[in-house]
């Protein structure tokens, strides 16, 4: 059964456009795309980079490492060298918190 963790404040959010954050074991990086939060898994499927540090542009993220790119809506490989999605998580902002559903 999926667990709601809360990962952040709305507040810490506030000014940035992506956040490392940790969740039932797992490196998620939380997206702000003009005041709407999406959470994706932070390891690049191809070499493992952080995506957390990588460039958003819009809703795609680029690889700090070797340039693939990810759609942060839902995880899916936008541009190679990855072949494979990351997970996606469902986000949900209750009062000033921000929970991601853990499956």
């Amino acid at each position: 059964m999926a667990q709601l963790v809360r990962v952040a404040s709305k507040k810490s959010l506030e000014g940035i456009q992506v956040m490392k954050v940790e969740a039932g074991g797992q490196k998620i990086a939380l997206f702000n795309v003009g005041g709407t939060c999406y959470a994706i898994g932070d390891t690049c499927t191809h070499r493992g980079g952080p995506l957390s540090e990588g460039t958003l542009e819009g809703t795609t993220v680029t690889c700090p490492w070797h340039r693939g790119k990810f759609d942060v809506t839902s995880g899916k490989v936008l541009a190679p060298p990855p072949r494979t999605d990351v997970p996606c998580f469902h986000v949900s902002i209750d009062g000033d918190d921000i929970n991601i559903e853990i499956p």
